[in-house]
């Protein structure tokens, strides 16, 4: 890739990102750039390398928090458009879809909902876009991307060519992948293709969604367990609804912590009564606890704020933006909530969103110590 000694013409300048996030805050880019193919996001790359300036690469904006002062260097708002299905040379009962990364997650969904294809459906209604989902893991309900991804097609900055990573090379866990650790900086998603079963049974396994079809005298099929995920979702506050102040807010801001199974009696001595736990796949000795109970159990109820950042009146697990708050309100609500689960439990919650364009992590302070 030869020197970009000007800025290309698709590229703006001081662009606010608020607007472009569901919690709607934050300060602006110093340079901004819509990427609706691959080759935007080279030139991008090459245009920020040459000026040493950093880079973030921005999807639905539903899983951040933008510093108050934005962005010093290039944001990349992906999207990359299209999907397209092959034959999964595993099985005639597969089918592989691949998706741009700038694709809605939620209409990706629904779309394989409507064509008889099992594997995404429990994660209606999460906001974003596809190329975010491997970053994260994204799951919920029972399901997480992990289970069906077969491939991620990245820009490798290191190498400056458009590489394919198979499964393995995600290095998939709770939460988590290459893409947010190890290799934090160095890939940008541009596509994921995604393993889903012909006529396959939805998932049921998470016990919300078991409590959602009572007495049903015949088995939920796909578009019931989607309407039924969107349902409880709602209920939460964890759809995007206009209007609808709960619902400005990143999703989940905290992460189920996983502790050592024999810790539980220490936190349900804490609690005065049992604590609710979930196993950890391929680990018997650890145990998953719901963060939002934590924090209710540790004095921090539905609606609680002392300003404009506050706890979601539907769902403990969600900040929002009441109206006017600044990303410090939120960390001061963020770290408030962190101290007093430590207080009663002995536990670190671990913030889920990014942060964008801070000096410092916010979340440093408590990195290592849970997964």
């Amino acid at each position: 890739m030869g020197a970009v000694s000007f800025p290309p013409p698709e590229i703006r300048e001081n662009v606010p990102l608020a607007p472009l996030t569901t919690m709607g805050i934050g300060g602006p880019a110093r340079f901004f750039i819509e990427a609706r193919e691959e080759r935007a996001v080279a030139g991008a790359l090459a245009f920020a390398e040459e000026r040493r300036a950093p880079v973030f690469v921005l999807g639905g904006g539903s899983n951040i928090l933008v510093a108050d002062e934005g962005f010093p260097g290039l944001v990349i708002r992906m999207a990359i458009a299209g999907v397209t299905e092959s034959a999964d040379p595993r099985s005639p009962a597969l089918a592989r879809w691949t998706a741009g990364a700038g694709e809605g997650w939620d209409g990706l969904v629904r779309r394989a909902v409507e064509c008889g294809l099992a594997g995404i459906e429990c994660l209606s209604g999460i906001p974003g876009t596809v190329g975010g989902t491997p970053i994260q893991n994204v799951g919920a309900y029972g399901q997480q991307v992990a289970g069906v991804i077969t491939a991620v097609r990245v820009w490798d900055r290191e190498a400056r060519r458009a590489v394919e990573l198979d499964h393995a090379g995600c290095r998939f866990s709770y939460r988590q992948s290459v893409f947010n650790t190890t290799a934090r900086d160095r890939y940008v998603v541009l596509s994921v293709s995604y393993s889903l079963t012909r006529g396959g049974a939805p998932a049921l396994e998470y016990a919300d969604l078991r409590k959602f079809f009572p007495g049903c005298d015949h088995a939920p099929g796909l578009a019931e367990v989607r309407a039924a995920v969107l349902a409880i979702r709602a209920r939460k506050g964890m759809v995007i609804e206009p209007g609808d102040p709960d619902c400005r807010s990143a999703g989940s801001f905290f992460k189920n912590p996983v502790v050592a199974g024999s810790d539980c009696e220490a936190m349900a001595q804490a609690a005065g009564g049992p604590v609710p736990s979930y196993p950890v796949a391929g680990d018997a000795s650890r145990v998953k606890v719901p963060a939002a109970w934590l924090i209710e159990q540790a004095g921090f109820r539905k609606g609680y704020g002392r300003g404009p950042a506050a706890i979601s009146g539907k769902h403990a697990l969600a900040l929002v933006n009441r109206g006017g708050a600044s990303a410090a309100d939120v960390i001061a609500l963020m770290r408030e909530i962190q101290a007093g689960v430590r207080d009663r439990f002995g536990v670190d919650l671990l913030p889920e969103p990014q942060f964008i364009g801070f000096r410092e992590n916010p979340s440093a302070d408590s990195a290592d110590s849970t997964d």
